[in-house]
């Protein structure tokens, strides 16, 4: 009777809570509206704050810098790196990009003809003589064709989601900032403030239990950039010697698509294999993979350990299976979140756990 009951009450609240909906409604819209800006906010708080802690920590003369002054240099180095991306790297990546777009029709084209050539070849060796695949080839390529146009076509059309993107472009250019500022300022006063607040019997844990949960985020942040960097810049490089087109462009997808464990290497080569075949074949594309491979391992066994270490301590089957799952219910930026999320639950249950034990 009384799990019965218990069941009966949450069930109740839950009905209640969506009967009276379109009062949570605006509670909504306040959080997605300052999600992402806050996130990249965050992000860049966990990149920045060892830099800002380190000045504060150089001595100048009898005096140390003050932390306003050492956010506000970090902030000019910031600004000038924008500076510098904006005006030699971003233009380049877009540029490499736009022709990449003009040119993916005759890039498909150019990958049919060889495919049929090569299934021709198999065909006339009777490896697979029962299947037709010069139909195959053409339905195949003409799919591709179809959604790249669709896409490309959905890219120059789409002038009203343009237009909102660039609005919520500026939004957030102008919010991130505002809030990064005041994190790299005022964020090391957090702590303490807490502490004030909390019980002494369970005040050492608990401040032990963010110190622990603080070093995760910004570990994982760090050591993620860093991987991101690398592996972007190899990529390019390695499709560079390789004499691969767009090779810039290529390896900021690569870089890009690292963020996601595991899956994200599969991610981001695949652009690469579509140009590598189009432009020089299948010994193209076998190396391409090589480079892959090569700055994977390099990645994998030198980098990540290093950067990242065993500071989530995650299986990697378990990683597979959040990723499925978050992947199924927020895309993307569920893939890309949900790793450290599920790192951050790990913390906090093992430190409740050790304190219950205690208890």
């Amino acid at each position: 009777m009384f799990w019965s009951l218990e069941i009966l009450i949450v069930v109740g609240i839950i009905w209640g809570c969506t009967q009276i909906s379109f009062m949570f409604s605006p509670i909504a819209i306040f959080f997605s509206t300052i999600f992402i800006p806050v996130l990249l906010a965050g992000i860049l708080y966990y990149m920045l704050n060892p830099i800002v802690s380190l000045l504060t920590r150089i001595p100048l003369g009898k005096k140390r810098l003050s932390r306003t002054w050492a956010v506000t240099l970090v902030f000019l180095l910031l600004i000038g790196i924008i500076v510098l991306l904006a005006t030699v790297f971003i233009p380049k990546v877009l540029n490499q990009l736009m022709t990449l777009a003009n040119n993916v029709p005759g890039a498909i084209n150019d990958g049919r003809q060889l495919l049929e050539k090569t299934l021709k070849e198999m065909n006339s060796q009777q490896l697979l003589k029962k299947i037709d695949f010069t139909q195959l080839s053409k339905k195949f390529t003409t799919n591709i064709t179809d959604y790249a146009n669709s896409f490309f076509n959905g890219l120059t059309s789409g002038i009203g989601g343009i237009i909102s993107a660039a609005a919520n472009a500026v939004i957030i250019a102008v919010t991130v900032p505002v809030v990064l500022f005041y994190m790299l300022k005022d964020g090391d006063r957090l702590a303490p403030n807490i502490k004030a607040l909390l019980p002494e019997k369970h005040r050492e844990q608990t401040m032990d239990l963010l110190s622990a949960m603080n070093k995760t985020i910004s570990k994982y942040i760090s050591g993620q950039m860093i991987e991101c960097l690398f592996v972007g810049t190899f990529t390019a490089i390695g499709y560079l010697i390789i004499g691969l087109p767009y090779a810039l462009l290529l390896g900021v997808i690569a870089g890009i698509c690292n963020v996601i464990p595991y899956i994200g290497p599969y991610i981001g080569i695949a652009p690469a294999l579509m140009v590598s075949f189009s432009h020089g074949g299948w010994l193209s594309m076998v190396y391409n993979v090589i480079i892959v491979v090569i700055v994977q391992q390099i990645d994998g066994n030198l980098v990540y350990p290093n950067v990242i270490g065993k500071s989530l301590q995650i299986h990697p089957l378990t990683i597979i299976i959040i990723l499925l799952a978050a992947g199924n219910i927020a895309g993307l930026m569920g893939m890309i979140l949900a790793i450290p999320l599920y790192a951050i639950v790990k913390v906090i249950l093992i430190h409740l756990y050790n304190i219950y034990q205690l208890d």
